[in-house]
Formats: C-alpha cells, sequence, structure tokens
C-alpha cells in the first residue's frame, strides 16, 4: 500500500505527471526554496535516510591531520613565488598572516555549526537549515563543482611534480591526441590510476583513510620543516629589504606598499582552502563537542605558522624579483653549483605527497556533501546510501570518483583554479552570514526582518569599500571615501548589536565576539573576491545559472513529492513524532 502511494506521488513517474509538476513549478517554488530545516530533522530523520550509519572513529588529532593534509597541498608551493614576485615582495610574510586570520575567522564560523549538528553536510547542512533549500542547493552544487575541478586538476599537478622529481618530462607519459581542441588533448593516465586509487582507500574505510593521511601529512611536514631550515640556514637578512636589482625594482620591506599585501593576501588565500573538509568529516567523530574546535581552528592555526615560516624562509633564499614565479622552492636550489641540486629534487618528492594528502582529504569532503545532499532529495537519494560493511558512502565517492578521473583525464585545468577560489569563497560568505542569522533569528518567533536587513546593508557597505580600493584612483578623495564607508560600516554592526537581542545562545561552543568576527568574515570574503579576474566571474555565473536550472527542472520537485510522502518535514511541529511511528516510516526504508 504504502509503496503503491509512494509512487503515486512521483512527479517523475510519467510523461504526463512530469508536465503537470512544471506546470505547478511557481507554488511549489514558492513553498520549497525557503523551506527550512531543523537540526533535529538533519541529525535523526534526514540521516536515517542513508540506511547504515556512518562510524564515530575519528579524534581530535585525526582532524587536525586532516586539516593539515588539506591545506598543504601543491598551493604553497606555487602560489608564494607567484605572490611574491607580483603583489608582496618580502612582505609575503604577512599576507600569509592576513590571510591565516581570515581563514580562522571563517573556521569559527564552520565549528559553531559543526558542533550544533555533528552532520555530514558541512556548509550544505548549514545553510538548509538557517536559509532554505534553494540557498543551500546553490552552495551544494557550487561545492562539488569547486571540488572536483579542484581535485582533477591537482591529480594532474601531481603527476608534472612527479615528473619533476625524477628527473623525467610529462611529456613521456602524457598522450597527445590531435583531433581533440588545445587544452584537452592531453592525455593523462596516471593522474586517472591517482585518483581511481584514492576512491578505493575512501571506499574502504574512514579510519585506515586517516592513517594513510597522516603518514603522508607526518612525510609532507617533515619536507616542510626541511625547507624552513635550508632557508634559514642558507639564505640571508638582507634580502628582506635589498632586491637584486634596486635600478628597476622598489627596494624595502614593502615595496609594494598596503595594497600590495592585501592583493598578496588575496592570491594566496587559495592556500588555506581545504579545512572545509573537515567539518563534513564531523558525522564521524569520537566526541564533537571537544574534537572539533581543536580539529578545525587548531589547524588553520597551524597552517598559517607553517606558512609564514616558509615565505620567510623563500625571502632569506632570494631577492624577491630573482624568484621563479612558477616553483619558487624548487628553483632556489636548481642554481646553486656548490652541491645543492638535490635539494631542489627533494622538494619535488615533498610537494608530490603534499598533493596526494590534499587529494585525499578533498575527495573524503565532496563524496559526504554529495551524501548529503542525497539525504534532503534535491538529487536521487541512491547517492545518499551508506555502505553498511564499511560504513562510508560508497556510491557518492565512486561516482564523484569517476567523474574527477574523467575530467584529469582529458582536461587541463589551470583555467579553472580561479573560478574555484570565487567559488569557496562564496560559500564562506555564505555561511558567515547564516551564523548570524542563526544566532539572531528563531524561526516562528523573532521576526527575520531586522537582521536581513543588517546582513544586506552590511554586504552592500563592504561591497563599496571594495569597489572604491579596486578602481578607484590614488588620492585625498580615496582616502576620504574608503574612511566614510568603513565608519558607516562599523555604526551599522553597532547599531545592530545594540537593537536587535539574540535569539538563541549556542550550547557548547559559540563565535566570540558576536556579531564582530562573522562581519569580519564576511568583509574579508567580499573584499578577496573582488580581487579576483573577470572571466572567471563569467564562468561562475554560467555554472550558478545550471545549478538553478537543475533546481527548477527537477530538484523542486523531487523534494516536494519527498515532503509529500512525509520524508522531508515542513515545520517544527512534526519534531513530537515518535522513535515508533518513525521506523514504519516509508522514507526509512533501504
Amino acid at each position: 500500500m504504502e509503496n503503491h502511494h509512494h509512487h503515486h506521488n512521483s512527479s517523475f513517474s510519467s510523461f504526463t505527471t512530469y508536465l503537470q509538476a512544471l506546470s505547478q513549478t511557481p507554488s511549489r517554488l514558492a513553498r520549497r526554496a525557503v523551506s527550512v530545516s531543523t537540526s533535529y530533522d538533519e541529525m535523526s530523520r534526514v540521516k536515517a535516510r542513508s540506511g547504515s550509519e556512518m562510524r564515530r572513529t575519528l579524534r581530535w588529532y585525526d582532524l587536525v591531520c586532516f586539516g593539515v593534509g588539506g591545506m598543504v597541498g601543491a598551493g604553497v608551493f606555487v602560489t608564494t613565488g607567484r605572490a611574491s614576485r607580483l603583489y608582496a615582495g618580502p612582505a609575503v610574510v604577512l599576507s600569509y598572516a592576513i590571510a591565516g586570520l581570515c581563514a580562522l575567522l571563517s573556521a569559527f564560523c564552520y565549528t559553531e555549526f559543526a558542533v550544533d549538528m555533528p552532520v555530514a553536510g558541512g556548509a550544505f547542512s548549514y545553510l538548509r537549515v538557517t536559509f532554505g533549500e534553494f540557498a543551500a542547493f546553490i552552495t551544494g552544487a557550487n561545492l562539488i563543482m569547486d571540488y572536483v575541478m579542484s581535485n582533477a586538476a591537482v591529480a594532474r599537478g601531481f603527476t608534472a611534480y612527479l615528473g619533476a622529481a625524477i628527473g623525467m618530462s610529462t611529456s613521456k607519459w602524457r598522450l597527445v591526441v590531435h583531433a581533440l581542441p588545445n587544452g584537452f588533448n592531453e592525455i593523462d593516465m596516471l593522474a586517472v590510476l591517482v585518483v581511481l586509487a584514492i576512491t578505493l582507500i575512501i571506499c574502504y574505510s574512514t579510519r585506515e583513510s586517516s592513517m594513510v593521511n597522516m603518514v603522508l601529512t607526518a612525510l609532507h611536514i617533515l619536507f616542510i620543516v626541511f625547507v624552513i631550515v635550508m632557508g634559514f640556514w642558507k639564505g640571508q637578512w638582507k634580502n628582506f629589504s635589498q632586491p637584486a636589482d634596486p635600478i628597476n625594482h622598489p627596494s624595502g620591506f614593502f615595496p609594494f606598499g598596503a595594497k600590495g599585501v592585501f592583493n598578496g593576501a588575496a592570491v594566496v588565500y587559495l592556500s588555506y582552502i581545504g579545512y572545509d573538509a573537515v567539518s563534513t568529516l564531523a558525522e564521524e567523530v569520537h566526541n564533537p563537542v571537544k574534537d572539533i574546535p581543536v580539529g578545525v581552528s587548531g589547524s588553520v592555526a597551524l597552517v598559517t605558522l607553517l606558512y609564514c615560516l616558509m615565505a620567510a624562509s623563500m625571502s632569506m633564499l632570494l631577492p624577491y624579483d630573482s624568484i621563479d614565479a612558477e616553483a619558487p622552492f624548487s628553483a632556489a636550489f636548481k642554481g646553486k653549483s656548490d652541491g645543492w641540486e638535490w635539494v631542489s629534487n627533494v622538494i619535488g618528492v615533498g610537494a608530490s605527497f603534499g598533493i596526494l594528502t590534499s587529494l585525499l582529504v578533498s575527495m573524503l569532503g565532496q563524496a559526504r556533501y554529495m551524501c548529503v545532499i542525497g539525504r534532503s532529495s534535491v538529487v536521487p537519494e541512491w547517492f545518499a546510501r551508506v555502505h553498511p560493511k564499511t560504513s562510508t558512502p560508497v556510491n557518492a565517492s565512486v561516482f564523484l570518483g569517476i567523474f574527477t578521473a574523467t575530467i584529469a583525464l582529458i582536461t587541463d585545468l589551470e583555467v579553472l583554479l580561479n573560478l574555484v577560489s570565487i567559488g569557496t569563497l562564496f560559500v564562506f560568505y555564505m555561511v558567515a552570514n547564516a551564523v548570524i542569522y542563526r544566532r539572531y533569528v528563531a524561526i516562528g518567533i523573532t521576526k527575520p526582518w531586522p537582521t536581513l536587513s543588517f546582513l544586506c546593508s552590511f554586504s552592500f557597505t563592504s561591497l563599496l569599500v571594495t569597489l572604491i580600493w579596486q578602481f578607484m584612483p590614488q588620492g585625498k578623495l580615496k582616502a576620504f571615501m574608503l574612511g566614510a564607508c568603513t565608519m558607516t560600516a562599523i555604526a551599522i554592526i553597532q547599531v545592530f548589536h545594540c537593537t536587535v537581542p539574540q535569539a538563541r545562545k549556542p550550547e557548547f561552543w559559540g563565535v566570540p565576539l558576536m556579531p564582530w568576527t562573522p562581519c569580519v568574515s564576511i568583509f574579508l570574503n567580499i573584499f578577496l573576491l573582488g580581487s579576483l579576474d573577470g572571466p572567471s566571474y563569467l564562468r561562475f555565473a554560467f555554472f550558478t545559472g545550471l545549478a538553478v536550472l537543475v533546481y527548477v527542472l527537477y530538484s523542486v520537485h523531487a523534494s516536494f513529492d519527498a515532503q509529500g510522502d512525509g520524508c522531508l518535514s515542513q515545520k517544527n511541529g512534526d519534531i513530537m513524532l515518535k522513535e515508533s511511528a518513525e521506523s514504519e516510516h516509508p522514507c526509512s526504508k533501504v
């Protein structure tokens, strides 16, 4: 009976029912797009849709290792050179510190949510309980796209670094197919094998993945310490203030002024992306209240320290204007004639390890996201299955693994790395807004308007500051405008802080200095978004448009059906449902 009823309700059972469903799209959109799930729901009902539970096997040190492994990938080996040479000079050390602070503020926002509801959905779940299904879907689609693209790019980067380490050029193992268009014609089998091997590891078990990750991360940190020591030992202090060619390049610690330091921070911020995957492991953490804050914030703080030391060591090795922008660390030792050439090979090997760990962590993350998006019925529920033997989301892992491998096989993805940073900054921006909203608005009790208007006006002011900073010519007017906008922003926060009371206090762990901390995070994310290039924004708009189409044509109807079957609740009244009734429910059947 139940099953029959289930099919009868489906919008996709035949072409005519689908057309009927499409004709009701506006009313369904109005109901579903802003429909908010409760954290109780996310923790029980929605979770039950995966069938088996994920095992809680991770401790705080696993999380710190995952965080460090996920962040210290190839990014730091590549971005340091560009940031120092083109933007900040020796002050790149400060760029790393600023970017690290910015990452830490975002990490705080993540932590408050992850402790409050330790589910595998990361940002997707956080937005689903605050801004509703549509915002969550757009964010989730962005995240999946970011992960798949950056993982494919990273897998190809791995083959390139490995080639450098062995002293073999990559053209030896990349097949060129002349029939395909340029940029898509170099076929890289090694990258595909790497992606598939990691997919097998993460399907096998999270505990084992953590072991593999710990070994790789430990090796990698050894390499980084080695680079730092070599830099401080062979380097000279005078390189902090003197360029190699003082006639053509400005000298001093700040050769490009404050603007250079901030633009450098925007470039190196990419190196901190990766702690977001740690929050997706929350469902597998042994003791979320204690382990998650240490894991997320601890790893960001540790990585900031390592990065600043690496940047300092590189600034000591070479004057900033003779740094190689592509492979700064290997190249620094290549030219040395006194028997130091072996160091650049060692660095190549080290970078390869780093690439493997960051790939492992982000592939764990992308599968968790897909699994939870499947639970919410906006993509087919098949993705939500957790395998009873391995306790991992096998379907999501395998599907995304094959997808990633396919892209890594043919595409050269350097173009898309900026796209990835736009997507990630956008997600961090949304999470910071959600933290404020969740603290000040209790659904059905307090009015959302004061908080929403505050968030909109603050974002608008931040956008103004960013546009003035980027596009106005230097001068007194610019300084005055920046000052005025900053004062306005501070006034907006202060007024909001004094007039709107908090609707809920977090039980275990909350963001300190509310609402200032997430506001600084919102501002920094908008500010860093302002320093990225135009074409990436076009691609971002294209992908977001695609996601909206999928939502309107498929997801709205799928989640509407699930709501009709009683799988997704409509409001908080459903919380009183007894467990016994739940086990009879059509949705918890696997």
